[in-house]
């Protein structure tokens, strides 16, 4: 059980496991709850991601859930995690009664937000991509206010007040001048040029093939190249096989908690484009090309790479054509052309908004502070 205290300070819950597209822009959202003296929980899942992602952390209380999402599990298993999760939210939520619960979308954040409604807290939302997901679209009925990062995101929600305020990033995703002293951290040449592939939080079998599949041509191109691959931990073993049977030197990790080191190292990446993903990148002006989970709910990761092709802040392919040479073509080419990647990293940094989680907890507790003042109001009327 979460320990409950005495004195006032706003206790807010933020529903944000699953992936680390979730997870990491909720923890940024934490620090600064906290800084506004908010006593903070996260609501996390049980998967693996969400334990290696928080290994170590000792600024919030965790409250784990056994829920499953839809696609990941059959419909009982659903179920029967929704049903678990809202019991264990439920008595948590009556011994340290919440202010208000924060979700950021994903599969853990229906029974926290149901829970909380029921024991009258204030519900806030935040979407990171152009397209709120079905979860998000549903709850936000009771939310008192909806973050967004994609303007277009709000056509699709049925709350009362939306603020388009970007995706949160941890405060280490500073851009930095000069890449060597990440890539010596990570056990790379300094001077060197670095490919990052990445897929996500959890890695991305297609994108890994895609890379895999022009490897001989690309080192024949580029001999000095660099490769840093984030596999995901079910394709690691498998990935890192094949670097080895095609004779390639790669640096190839399942997981990398430390994303601005691998992004701050990278003269270019491919990557998916989760929403969570492509604010990173653009916190740390990483020229990128994106590969679009084509399975992806409402096909929002395909508008999320659209929306910033647009502005020239990436390219992006569908993964169907990822193998067909153009992946290779575009990676020549913004290897080979400087001149193209800063045009892209000034479009990218445009796109950051470094202050999205402060001004999220600044809202939720000055809507905590006012809701407070008026049932104190209402107490001191005779």
């Amino acid at each position: 059980m979460i320990p409950a205290t005495s004195t006032f300070a706003p206790r807010v819950f933020i529903a944000c496991g699953g992936t680390g597209g979730h997870l990491f822009p909720g923890l940024a959202v934490g620090a600064e709850l906290r800084r506004e003296g908010a006593r903070v929980a996260l609501v996390v899942s049980e998967k693996e991601v969400d334990q290696a992602a928080l290994r170590g952390e000792t600024r919030f209380d965790i409250l784990r859930l056994p829920a499953a999402g839809l696609g990941q599990a059959g419909r009982w298993a659903v179920l029967l995690g929704f049903w678990r999760s809202l019991s264990l939210c439920r008595r948590e939520f009556a011994a340290s009664r919440p202010d208000a619960v924060l979700a950021m979308g994903g599969f853990t954040c229906a029974a926290p937000m149901i829970a909380g409604r029921w024991a009258g807290a204030s519900l806030f939302l935040h979407d990171s991509n152009a397209v709120a997901g079905r979860v998000n679209r549903w709850l936000s009925r009771w939310t008192e206010e909806t973050f967004i990062a994609f303007p277009q995101a709000a056509a699709r929600l049925h709350c009362r007040s939306v603020t388009c305020c970007g995706t949160p990033v941890r405060e280490r995703f500073q851009r930095v001048d000069s890449p060597a002293a990440a890539r010596l951290a990570l056990g790379l040449d300094p001077v060197r040029p670095v490919l990052l592939i990445m897929g996500g939080s959890q890695g991305a079998r297609g994108v890994n093939e895609a890379v895999l599949s022009l490897l001989p041509r690309l080192k024949q191109e580029l001999p000095d190249l660099q490769l840093l691959h984030l596999a995901g931990a079910k394709d690691f073993e498998s990935v890192q096989a094949r670097y080895q049977a095609l004779k390639v030197e790669a640096r190839v990790m399942p997981f990398l908690e430390a994303m601005e080191l691998a992004l701050a190292a990278a003269t270019v990446g491919v990557s998916r484009a989760g929403g969570s993903s492509v604010a990173e990148m653009a916190a740390m002006a990483c020229p990128c090309i994106l590969i679009p989970y084509p399975a992806a709910a409402d096909d929002h990761q395909r508008l999320n790479a659209a929306a910033l092709a647009e502005r020239g802040a990436a390219l992006w392919l569908g993964q169907s054509e990822a193998q067909s040479g153009k992946l290779l073509e575009w990676i020549l080419r913004l290897l080979r052309h400087e001149s193209e990647r800063a045009a892209m990293a000034h479009k990218l940094s445009e796109w950051h908004a470094p202050d999205a989680a402060r001004r999220i907890a600044q809202r939720v507790t000055a809507s905590l502070r006012a809701r407070a003042g008026q049932r104190g109001a209402a107490l001191a009327t005779p």
